[in-house]
């Protein structure tokens, strides 16, 4: 049943919107859904080949329905955002997506710790399980920017499915400060690989996040080992979780478990690194970078993919207004954008010989042809500057 809203606009007449996504977002359920659908298809006479499922999903069926289906840059009027953004639906559609995370999970883990399956296929299932449970920080991510207290306590059980715990304090607080700067870990710089932005985007974003929180804790008169620390309690929750899936399963599926969590923070950072790969802010006289802009960080108006990830694709308009809720969010002209939907990105990253050749020009186009205007990796400034002249 669609929802009208209605809203006056600005001449005094009256304007009516209809969300032709209202109920797609619905998709956005499907994917944390995957895992758990599978053992089902497991069980239903699929046997081992339904543990390939997730990744066949993740890595192939959503890049190629996102070239079937392409993009979608319409944006609501602007007079009728306060309506959706009232409009409670909304937020609990995200709130609901994070009890089927945690199912999924649970029952990622009982396929493995119950059944005798060949190496190949717990191996196919711990990376398709845990990149698409790794959309829980997704889901965390968009709770975790809200004001709500019990919004706020969903997106840490979102980011606990994975044990990614500091995620809402580091990104809330360091990444959309710094986020295009060189100082960002969580910032991709041209000419770096995700493997060796890996190297540097986890370990850096979990310091900063402990950080920022022994900060705040300190602040307020309390000690960084204290009961209100936000990542202890996050990892309280993902430490019991496991404790108790050990008890009931046996020990041997927490290796399945550490192994599924690493992979899950490694989904974050396949789209950490191609939400700002190469762009940067500049530096004012004064020393301080210039605001956020759209065009600092790259944009997909992919329908499918954006549908199954509550709109994380449109970045451009989220790090501009951070506080702007998925449903509202905006695509905007002349915006740098990328040629897939995150997981058609996420598999050409993985051969950075192929993301180099169609992401560097890219950027430099975004950078007008001034290298200076880039945010380059260190280890590849000369090779760049040879291959797009100028000074580093």
């Amino acid at each position: 049943m669609a929802v009208e809203y209605s809203a006056m606009a600005k001449d005094g007449g009256e304007i009516r919107y209809v969300d032709g996504k209202r109920w797609l977002f619905i998709g956005s359920l499907i994917l944390p859904m995957i895992p758990a659908l599978s053992v089902l298809l497991y069980f239903s006479g699929l046997g081992v080949i339904a543990t390939a499922v997730p990744a066949v999903f993740f890595f192939f069926v959503v890049p190629i329905v996102d070239m079937v289906i392409g993009e979608d840059t319409h944006n609501p009027p602007n007079e009728i955002v306060p309506a959706m953004i009232a409009d409670r639906y909304y937020s609990w559609l995200v709130r609901s997506a994070v009890p089927i995370a945690w199912l999924s999970f649970i029952a990622a883990v009982c396929l493995v710790g119950t059944q005798d399956l060949p190496f190949w296929s717990v191996a196919v299932w711990l990376i398709g399980c845990a990149l698409i449970n790794g959309n829980s920080i997704t889901i965390g991510h968009e709770l975790g920017h809200k004001q709500d207290k019990t919004d706020r306590r969903f997106a840490m059980w979102s980011n606990a499915v994975v044990g990614y715990a500091h995620f809402r304090v580091e990104h809330n607080r360091g990444h959309h400060i710094w986020v295009s700067t060189p100082e960002d870990p969580a910032s991709a710089r041209m000419g770096e690989s995700i493997y060796r932005f890996a190297t540097r985007e986890i370990p850096g974003t979990l310091l900063r996040g402990w950080k920022d929180e022994a900060e705040r804790l300190t602040k307020n008169g309390l000690s960084v080992f204290s009961p209100q620390n936000e990542i202890l309690q996050g990892w309280a929750i993902t430490g019991t979780a496991a404790i108790i899936l050990a008890t009931l399963l046996g020990p041997a599926v927490l290796v399945f478990i550490a192994l599924h969590h690493m992979l899950g923070w490694y989904a974050l950072t396949q789209a950490n690194y191609v939400e700002h790969y190469g762009l940067l802010r500049q530096k004012k006289d004064n020393g301080h970078y210039e605001p956020c802009r759209p065009h600092h960080s790259w944009n997909t108006n992919h329908i499918f993919s954006n549908l199954m990830s509550f709109h994380l694709q449109r970045h451009s308009d989220h790090h501009t207004n951070p506080m702007r809720p998925y449903q509202a969010l905006r695509d905007f002209p002349d915006l740098p954008r990328l040629p897939s939907g995150y997981p058609g990105m996420f598999l050409m990253a993985a051969f950075p010989p192929v993301f180099f050749r169609v992401m560097d020009p890219k950027v430099m186009a975004w950078a007008g042809g001034d290298i200076s205007k880039v945010n380059v990796a260190p280890h590849a400034q000369k090779r760049l500057v040879q291959a797009y002249g100028g000074v580093a």
